[in-house]
């Protein structure tokens, strides 16, 4: 038997119809967590390059905890368009205007220099 067209409409809006169970309207992402996911008692910092240098200059960790360093530039003009970390063994390109990710171990307590590739621009990682 075919359907009338007011017996289509009716089919046609069970269709459009929101399924019981599913979410009809998605919760928002917070990209602070979609941009960093962290491993259990990770330490996160935000380090950024500016005609200041890195800022902070000094960043200040708990020793036994894993630590990300979170270093965006944000000056074309600067020597620091890399980061080294010699106690790591990280040299890592830092491209301008470019969050990058650099994860160090568990540390024990002491002071880790970072710098530009010439040693010129430093800053600290101090773990107590």
């Amino acid at each position: 038997m075919p359907l009338s067209p007011p017996g289509l409409l009716a089919i046609g809006l069970l269709c459009l119809a929101p399924s019981p169970g599913l979410a009809s309207d998605p919760k928002p992402v917070d990209p602070g967590s979609a941009r960093r996911p962290t491993q259990k008692d990770e330490q996160v910092f935000d380090v950024l390059v500016t005609t200041d240098g890195f800022v902070p200059s000094t960043v200040t960790a708990q020793s036994g905890r894993p630590i990300r360093l979170v270093v965006t530039r944000k000056v074309e003009r600067t020597c620091a368009t890399e980061i080294v970390l010699k106690d790591f063994g990280v040299n890592q390109p830092l491209p301008l205007g470019q969050a990058v990710s650099i994860s160090i171990p568990a540390m024990t307590p002491g002071n880790y220099r970072f710098s530009c590739g010439m040693g010129m621009i430093a800053g600290i990682l101090n773990v107590r």
